[in-house]
Protein backbone atom coordinates (compact mmCIF):
# COMPACT_ATOMS: atom_id res chain seq x y z
CA UNK A 1 0.00 0.00 0.00
CA UNK A 2 1.39 3.10 -1.10
CA UNK A 3 1.13 5.81 1.98
CA UNK A 4 1.06 9.50 0.63
CA UNK A 5 0.40 13.10 2.33
CA UNK A 6 -1.22 15.23 -0.49
CA UNK A 7 -2.64 13.37 -3.94
CA UNK A 8 -0.37 15.85 -5.61
CA UNK A 9 2.33 12.75 -5.25
CA UNK A 10 -0.23 10.59 -7.26
CA UNK A 11 0.38 12.75 -10.28
CA UNK A 12 3.33 10.99 -11.55
CA UNK A 13 1.37 7.82 -11.46
CA UNK A 14 0.04 6.51 -15.14
CA UNK A 15 -3.52 5.70 -13.18
CA UNK A 16 -7.00 6.98 -13.22
CA UNK A 17 -7.97 7.81 -9.50
CA UNK A 18 -11.48 7.55 -7.53
CA UNK A 19 -11.93 9.14 -4.22
CA UNK A 20 -13.09 8.38 -0.96
CA UNK A 21 -12.54 10.20 2.36
CA UNK A 22 -13.09 9.49 6.40
CA UNK A 23 -11.59 8.80 9.50
CA UNK A 24 -12.11 5.19 9.01
CA UNK A 25 -11.55 4.48 13.19
CA UNK A 26 -12.02 1.20 13.91
CA UNK A 27 -12.29 0.40 9.97
CA UNK A 28 -15.29 -1.33 10.81
CA UNK A 29 -17.78 -3.57 9.57
CA UNK A 30 -19.79 -0.24 7.81
CA UNK A 31 -16.57 0.62 6.53
CA UNK A 32 -15.07 -2.52 5.05
CA UNK A 33 -18.82 -3.01 2.86
CA UNK A 34 -18.54 0.38 1.53
CA UNK A 35 -14.74 -0.02 0.86
CA UNK A 36 -15.37 -3.79 -0.77
CA UNK A 37 -18.23 -1.83 -2.82
CA UNK A 38 -16.33 1.23 -3.87
CA UNK A 39 -13.00 -1.19 -4.80
CA UNK A 40 -15.82 -3.57 -7.56
CA UNK A 41 -17.06 -0.05 -8.92
CA UNK A 42 -13.56 1.11 -9.23
CA UNK A 43 -12.66 -2.52 -11.02
CA UNK A 44 -15.85 -2.04 -13.69
CA UNK A 45 -14.02 1.41 -15.05
CA UNK A 46 -10.45 0.90 -14.78
CA UNK A 47 -9.90 3.49 -11.53
CA UNK A 48 -7.55 2.99 -8.73
CA UNK A 49 -9.24 3.61 -5.23
CA UNK A 50 -7.06 6.24 -3.03
CA UNK A 51 -8.61 6.48 0.53
CA UNK A 52 -8.11 9.92 2.26
CA UNK A 53 -7.81 10.16 5.95
CA UNK A 54 -6.63 12.26 8.96
CA UNK A 55 -3.75 11.72 10.69
CA UNK A 56 -4.40 12.63 13.69
CA UNK A 57 -7.95 11.95 14.29
CA UNK A 58 -9.81 15.71 14.07
CA UNK A 59 -10.78 15.13 17.61
CA UNK A 60 -7.79 14.86 18.89
CA UNK A 61 -7.02 18.73 17.70
CA UNK A 62 -10.29 20.20 18.00
CA UNK A 63 -11.31 18.55 21.39
CA UNK A 64 -8.16 16.52 22.66
CA UNK A 65 -9.58 13.80 25.06
CA UNK A 66 -7.34 10.08 25.82
CA UNK A 67 -8.87 6.74 25.29
CA UNK A 68 -10.52 7.77 22.23
CA UNK A 69 -9.19 6.35 19.28
CA UNK A 70 -10.19 2.39 18.30
CA UNK A 71 -6.84 1.85 16.66
CA UNK A 72 -3.94 3.46 16.36
CA UNK A 73 -2.32 5.18 12.81
CA UNK A 74 -0.48 2.16 12.53
CA UNK A 75 -3.03 -0.51 13.14
CA UNK A 76 -5.66 1.18 11.01
CA UNK A 77 -2.88 0.99 8.23
CA UNK A 78 -2.71 -2.49 8.24
CA UNK A 79 -6.43 -2.78 8.66
CA UNK A 80 -7.22 -0.79 5.55
CA UNK A 81 -4.60 -2.88 3.96
CA UNK A 82 -5.95 -5.97 4.42
CA UNK A 83 -9.13 -4.84 2.93
CA UNK A 84 -7.16 -3.85 -0.10
CA UNK A 85 -6.64 -1.04 -0.60
CA UNK A 86 -3.84 0.09 -2.62
CA UNK A 87 -3.71 3.73 -2.06
CA UNK A 88 -3.63 5.46 1.66
CA UNK A 89 -3.66 9.94 1.83
CA UNK A 90 -2.83 10.46 5.26
CA UNK A 91 -3.71 14.49 5.55
CA UNK A 92 -2.00 16.46 8.44
CA UNK A 93 -5.25 17.33 10.37
CA UNK A 94 -4.41 20.97 11.94
CA UNK A 95 -6.88 23.68 12.91
CA UNK A 96 -5.79 25.58 9.86
CA UNK A 97 -7.36 22.32 8.36
CA UNK A 98 -10.33 22.86 10.39
CA UNK A 99 -10.83 26.12 9.26
CA UNK A 100 -10.42 26.11 5.79
CA UNK A 101 -13.36 26.43 2.83
CA UNK A 102 -14.57 23.02 1.41
CA UNK A 103 -13.50 24.68 -1.56
CA UNK A 104 -10.08 25.01 -0.50
CA UNK A 105 -9.99 21.77 1.00
CA UNK A 106 -10.84 20.27 -2.38
CA UNK A 107 -8.09 21.87 -4.20
CA UNK A 108 -5.55 21.85 -1.88
CA UNK A 109 -5.70 17.96 -1.28
CA UNK A 110 -7.81 16.39 -3.05
CA UNK A 111 -7.96 17.88 -7.05
CA UNK A 112 -4.01 18.33 -6.81
CA UNK A 113 -4.20 15.41 -8.55
CA UNK A 114 -5.55 16.04 -12.21
CA UNK A 115 -6.55 12.18 -12.32
CA UNK A 116 -9.44 11.97 -10.02
CA UNK A 117 -11.81 11.18 -12.48
CA UNK A 118 -14.07 9.87 -9.17
CA UNK A 119 -15.45 10.97 -5.62
CA UNK A 120 -17.28 8.56 -3.60
CA UNK A 121 -19.06 10.21 -0.30
CA UNK A 122 -20.56 8.88 3.06
CA UNK A 123 -24.16 9.60 4.04
CA UNK A 124 -23.17 12.12 6.76
CA UNK A 125 -19.62 12.95 5.96
CA UNK A 126 -18.97 16.66 5.52
CA UNK A 127 -15.80 18.53 5.80
CA UNK A 128 -14.23 21.98 5.77
CA UNK A 129 -15.47 24.94 8.36
CA UNK A 130 -18.46 24.04 9.79
CA UNK A 131 -19.38 21.15 8.08
CA UNK A 132 -20.22 23.22 4.98
CA UNK A 133 -18.58 20.18 2.59
CA UNK A 134 -21.32 18.38 2.07
CA UNK A 135 -22.61 16.17 -0.69
CA UNK A 136 -24.71 19.29 -2.17
CA UNK A 137 -21.74 21.02 -2.18
CA UNK A 138 -19.17 18.73 -3.54
CA UNK A 139 -21.51 17.84 -6.20
CA UNK A 140 -21.86 21.61 -7.68
CA UNK A 141 -18.16 22.09 -6.93
CA UNK A 142 -17.02 19.50 -8.97
CA UNK A 143 -19.60 19.74 -11.95
CA UNK A 144 -17.33 21.84 -14.11
CA UNK A 145 -14.19 19.70 -13.39
CA UNK A 146 -16.40 16.68 -14.75
CA UNK A 147 -15.45 14.66 -11.66
CA UNK A 148 -18.80 12.09 -10.82
CA UNK A 149 -19.72 12.03 -7.16
CA UNK A 150 -21.22 9.08 -5.74
CA UNK A 151 -23.41 9.65 -2.71
CA UNK A 152 -22.63 5.93 -0.58
CA UNK A 153 -25.56 4.41 1.23
CA UNK A 154 -25.85 4.15 5.17
CA UNK A 155 -24.31 0.28 6.25
CA UNK A 156 -27.39 -1.37 8.27
CA UNK A 157 -26.41 -4.14 10.79
CA UNK A 158 -29.75 -6.03 10.88
CA UNK A 159 -31.20 -2.46 10.52
CA UNK A 160 -28.79 -1.02 12.58
CA UNK A 161 -26.41 1.79 12.36
CA UNK A 162 -22.35 0.77 12.79
CA UNK A 163 -20.81 3.22 13.29
CA UNK A 164 -17.29 3.91 15.51
CA UNK A 165 -19.25 6.41 18.02
CA UNK A 166 -21.44 3.86 18.92
CA UNK A 167 -18.43 1.32 18.94
CA UNK A 168 -16.59 3.40 21.28
CA UNK A 169 -19.79 3.58 23.41
CA UNK A 170 -19.80 0.09 23.86
CA UNK A 171 -16.38 -0.40 24.37
CA UNK A 172 -16.20 1.98 27.73
CA UNK A 173 -19.52 0.67 29.17
CA UNK A 174 -17.84 -2.92 28.39
CA UNK A 175 -20.34 -4.26 26.19
CA UNK A 176 -17.64 -5.88 23.90
CA UNK A 177 -19.24 -8.36 22.34
CA UNK A 178 -21.43 -5.72 20.82
CA UNK A 179 -18.42 -3.53 19.94
CA UNK A 180 -16.70 -6.84 17.92
CA UNK A 181 -19.81 -7.72 16.28
CA UNK A 182 -19.95 -4.48 14.92
CA UNK A 183 -15.99 -4.49 14.18
CA UNK A 184 -16.61 -7.75 12.64
CA UNK A 185 -13.17 -8.78 14.45
CA UNK A 186 -12.35 -8.41 18.16
CA UNK A 187 -11.39 -5.27 19.74
CA UNK A 188 -7.85 -5.21 20.22
CA UNK A 189 -5.22 -3.06 21.87
CA UNK A 190 -1.32 -3.56 21.62
CA UNK A 191 1.30 -2.26 23.35
CA UNK A 192 4.66 -3.32 25.55
CA UNK A 193 5.00 -5.73 28.59
CA UNK A 194 6.45 -3.38 31.34
CA UNK A 195 7.10 -4.26 35.61
CA UNK A 196 4.79 -3.77 37.65
CA UNK A 197 4.34 -4.20 41.15
CA UNK A 198 4.80 -8.71 40.84
CA UNK A 199 2.07 -9.38 42.86
CA UNK A 200 0.08 -11.43 40.03
CA UNK A 201 3.80 -13.82 40.32
CA UNK A 202 3.54 -13.82 44.63
CA UNK A 203 -0.09 -14.96 44.19
CA UNK A 204 0.29 -17.44 41.67
CA UNK A 205 -0.77 -15.67 38.58
CA UNK A 206 1.42 -13.67 36.84
CA UNK A 207 0.35 -10.95 34.51
CA UNK A 208 1.71 -9.09 31.83
CA UNK A 209 0.91 -5.87 32.65
CA UNK A 210 0.96 -3.61 28.85
CA UNK A 211 1.46 0.21 28.19
CA UNK A 212 -0.36 1.29 25.32
CA UNK A 213 -1.13 4.95 24.13
CA UNK A 214 -2.96 7.20 26.17
CA UNK A 215 -5.01 7.86 23.15
CA UNK A 216 -6.11 4.34 22.59
CA UNK A 217 -9.98 3.32 24.02
CA UNK A 218 -9.85 0.76 26.95
CA UNK A 219 -12.63 -1.40 27.85
CA UNK A 220 -14.63 -0.65 30.75
CA UNK A 221 -13.11 -1.94 33.91
CA UNK A 222 -13.80 -5.18 34.59
CA UNK A 223 -12.54 -8.65 33.83
CA UNK A 224 -12.49 -9.97 30.04
CA UNK A 225 -11.63 -13.50 28.09
CA UNK A 226 -8.80 -12.63 25.69
CA UNK A 227 -6.34 -13.85 23.52
CA UNK A 228 -2.43 -12.81 23.50
CA UNK A 229 -0.69 -12.30 20.77
CA UNK A 230 3.19 -12.63 21.12
CA UNK A 231 5.28 -12.56 17.87
CA UNK A 232 3.30 -15.86 16.04
CA UNK A 233 1.95 -17.43 18.88
CA UNK A 234 -1.40 -16.82 20.11
CA UNK A 235 -2.62 -17.88 23.91
CA UNK A 236 -5.77 -18.09 25.46
CA UNK A 237 -6.20 -15.17 28.75
CA UNK A 238 -7.95 -13.56 31.31
CA UNK A 239 -7.60 -9.20 31.09
CA UNK A 240 -8.23 -7.28 33.81
CA UNK A 241 -8.84 -3.66 33.08
CA UNK A 242 -9.15 -1.31 35.79
CA UNK A 243 -7.26 0.20 38.72
CA UNK A 244 -6.74 -2.59 40.76
CA UNK A 245 -8.43 -1.69 43.72
CA UNK A 246 -7.91 -4.58 46.37
CA UNK A 247 -4.43 -2.51 46.35
CA UNK A 248 -4.26 0.96 45.21
CA UNK A 249 -6.34 4.09 46.03
CA UNK A 250 -5.84 5.72 42.43
CA UNK A 251 -7.43 6.05 39.38
CA UNK A 252 -4.83 5.12 37.06
CA UNK A 253 -5.68 2.70 34.68
CA UNK A 254 -4.31 -0.92 34.20
CA UNK A 255 -4.73 -3.91 31.71
CA UNK A 256 -3.18 -7.42 33.16
CA UNK A 257 -3.78 -10.06 31.20
CA UNK A 258 -3.17 -13.61 32.79
CA UNK A 259 -1.67 -15.89 30.30
CA UNK A 260 -3.19 -18.96 30.85
CA UNK A 261 -0.53 -22.14 31.30
CA UNK A 262 2.55 -19.59 30.41
CA UNK A 263 5.81 -18.97 32.37
CA UNK A 264 7.86 -16.86 30.40
CA UNK A 265 9.56 -14.11 31.34
CA UNK A 266 8.13 -11.62 28.69
CA UNK A 267 9.29 -7.91 30.41
CA UNK A 268 9.84 -5.71 27.29
CA UNK A 269 7.77 -7.47 24.30
CA UNK A 270 5.65 -5.83 22.01
CA UNK A 271 1.67 -8.06 23.15
CA UNK A 272 -1.81 -7.52 21.46
CA UNK A 273 -4.62 -8.61 23.31
CA UNK A 274 -7.64 -9.24 22.17
CA UNK A 275 -11.15 -8.96 24.11
CA UNK A 276 -13.87 -11.75 23.92
CA UNK A 277 -16.26 -11.20 26.52
CA UNK A 278 -16.64 -9.82 29.44
CA UNK A 279 -16.69 -12.10 33.05
CA UNK A 280 -17.24 -9.25 35.63
CA UNK A 281 -16.96 -6.65 36.67
CA UNK A 282 -13.97 -4.88 38.88
CA UNK A 283 -14.70 -5.55 42.60
CA UNK A 284 -12.39 -4.73 45.58
CA UNK A 285 -11.39 -7.37 47.43
CA UNK A 286 -11.69 -7.76 51.37
CA UNK A 287 -8.69 -10.12 51.47
CA UNK A 288 -6.18 -11.39 48.86
CA UNK A 289 -7.43 -14.98 49.44
CA UNK A 290 -10.84 -13.53 48.57
CA UNK A 291 -9.04 -12.25 44.99
CA UNK A 292 -7.22 -15.74 44.57
CA UNK A 293 -10.23 -17.73 44.70
CA UNK A 294 -12.12 -15.56 42.24
CA UNK A 295 -8.85 -15.30 39.81
CA UNK A 296 -9.57 -19.25 40.09
CA UNK A 297 -12.61 -18.87 39.01
CA UNK A 298 -12.12 -16.59 36.20
CA UNK A 299 -9.64 -18.74 34.67
CA UNK A 300 -11.63 -21.70 34.72
CA UNK A 301 -14.21 -19.83 33.09
CA UNK A 302 -11.83 -18.78 30.47
CA UNK A 303 -10.84 -22.35 29.99
CA UNK A 304 -14.28 -23.79 29.86
CA UNK A 305 -15.47 -20.97 26.85
CA UNK A 306 -12.39 -21.69 24.59
CA UNK A 307 -13.25 -25.77 25.39
CA UNK A 308 -16.18 -25.30 23.80
CA UNK A 309 -15.03 -22.56 21.10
Amino acid sequence: MKIVKNLSALNEEKEKFAVTIGNFDGVHLGHQSILKQIKADCEKNDLKLVVVTFEPHPIQILRPRNHFLINSYVEKRDLLKHVGIEYLCEIEFTRDVSTMSPGDFLDDFILSCGNVEKLYLGHDFAFGANKSGNHEFVQEYCKPKNIEIVLLEEFLLRKHCVSSTEIRENINIGNIEKANEMLGRDFYISGRVVRGEGRGRKIGFPTANMQFLAERIAPGKGVYISRATLGDQVWNSITNVGSNPTFNTGNDLFVETHIIDFEDNIYGNEIRIEFIKKVRDEVKFNSVNDLIDQIKNDVEVARDFFKNA
